[in-house]
């Protein structure tokens, strides 16, 4: 113009081209980036254990596993715009590292890509869609009050027990010490630096009442204090007393990944990873890992449809690639995304910084940070599990009736006493279809007319 001149770069353009890549409004932040740090590591007191023992017992090459876990959370943190979690398949860790004989890696893999085969196989036809529709809210919120309380009775294990993660056993006779940098003590004082900071999860909201200056304050003082990571400082602060804890772990650090191949899977493989790995594995992934994280996602966050297919089809997929050179069987787990969403996260830039974390140190450390984690603190491991684990079990207080607490408890109790969810999910399913068979029409006539009968025929 002749009036005005147009820079030929503008300032903003980084901006515009960034927000027109594929799958950045997934990743853009919904709140402060300390919150989605803090969010990042709410699942944690699940996958440290877990990978830990895996890697004790079984040889589980740890850097691998690191780097394509952090793919997964990166990928999934994209595709869906939450904090979708990556958590190992307990069920088949569980097997692997408590029955005799161990499961090998090869088996492991075996089991992992059988399962990820059957949850693909029923997302791509639709029928795990098709189960998410027609299963009962009180049996889905039955499951995943099991799933919190589980984790929340593991959580006290972890602070008030020592731990062998080789066995996967709490030993009740020997309690751990209230002094120490793995105390009772240093548990209980990382339990009530989260409570003051997070206090019960509760999302604080602006008030317009202007005349209520003193509630006002006291929002805005709560709004201050969820805004730190206090999450991330605990995990933090489990890292330096690692180090402190035994400072010759840095001398056995050794630089570079692990080199990655693919695994050698036997026929015997194959029958051993699917009968003892896969068949237990398969109810918990569809009803844990994709119903009751779609019903979750659905409550946390509304205006995000995860549909049951995408994830079931994101499961399958993730282990039919990382299994075959060793990672461990990973899947979607509402315990994982009620624990980042405890602690601040809110899209999915939480998990994809997770992912960033992970694949660091799985080049930069590869298998040798197993060292590191063996002197984590165990009783830290079990606070973030406690929230995660309580966080869970409260999706389930929206139950109106009754009758929905009925079978929802119900549920939950087999779950528990069983520890199995497809036995709990089967019970509330018979359970609530008995009580729908009551309000029937043929079933009060009968009833109805035999009273009549009597009534008339006394």
């Amino acid at each position: 113009m002749a009036d005005q001149t147009t820079p030929l770069l503008r300032r903003n353009w980084w901006r515009s081209r960034l927000s027109s890549l594929p799958f950045t409004g997934s990743l853009r932040l919904k709140t402060s980036l300390l919150s989605e740090l803090g969010g990042s590591v709410g699942d944690l007191g699940t996958y440290i254990p877990i990978v830990l023992a895996l890697t004790l017992v079984s040889n589980l090459d740890l850097s691998t596993t690191l780097i394509f876990t952090a793919f997964y959370n990166i990928i999934t943190g994209a595709i869906f715009g939450i904090p979708m979690p990556v958590q190992p398949m307990k069920s088949i860790a569980a097997v692997a590292v408590s029955e005799i004989p161990h499961l090998t890696v090869p088996q492991i893999a075996a089991a992992g890509i059988c399962t990820a085969g059957t949850l693909l196989f029923l997302g791509v036809t639709g029928l795990m869609s098709f189960f998410y529709r027609f299963i009962p809210l009180p049996v889905v919120r039955g499951v995943q009050l099991s799933q919190g309380l589980a984790f929340a009775f593991s959580a006290i294990k972890y602070i008030r027990y020592n731990q062998d993660f080789t066995s996967t056993k709490a030993s009740a006779t020997s309690p751990r010490s209230w002094l120490g940098l793995d105390g009772v003590i240093l548990a209980l004082t990382c339990v009530s630096f989260l409570i003051l900071v997070t206090g019960s999860g509760e999302v604080v909201e602006d008030d317009e009442d202007e005349d209520r200056n003193d509630r006002r304050r006291v929002r805005r003082r709560l709004r201050t204090l969820s805004a730190i990571p206090a999450a991330l400082i605990v995990f933090l602060l489990g890292l330096i007393l690692c180090f402190v804890r035994d400072p010759s772990i840095i001398h056995d650090i050794k630089f570079g990944p692990s080199k990655i191949h693919i695994l050698k899977i036997t026929w015997e493989d194959w029958k051993t990873g699917f009968l003892r790995g896969a068949i237990p594995q398969i109810p918990l992934s569809v009803l844990n890992s994709v119903i009751a994280v779609c019903k979750l996602s659905a409550d946390l966050f509304p205006e995000k449809e995860v549909s049951a297919t995408r994830v079931s089809v994101s499961v399958g997929l993730m282990n039919l690639v990382g299994s075959w050179f060793g990672a461990m069987p990973c899947c979607h787990g509402a315990g994982g995304l009620a624990g980042q969403y405890r602690f601040g996260g809110r899209s999915g830039a939480s998990v994809a910084f997770l992912g960033l974390g992970k694949l660091v140190l799985g080049l930069v450390f590869g298998s040798s940070f197993v060292r590191i984690l063996n002197q984590f603190p165990i009783g830290i491991l079990g606070v973030l599990l406690l929230f995660a684990g309580i966080e869970l079990a409260m999706a389930s207080r929206d139950m109106n009736s009754k009758e929905e607490s009925f079978v929802m408890l119900v549920c939950a109790a087999v779950s528990l006493t069983g520890s199995s969810a497809a036995l709990g999910f089967g019970c509330g399913i018979v359970l609530f279809l008995l009580l729908k068979l009551r309000e029937l029409d043929c079933f009060d006539s009968c009833f109805g007319r035999s009273n009549d009968e009597t009534s008339l025929n006394p």
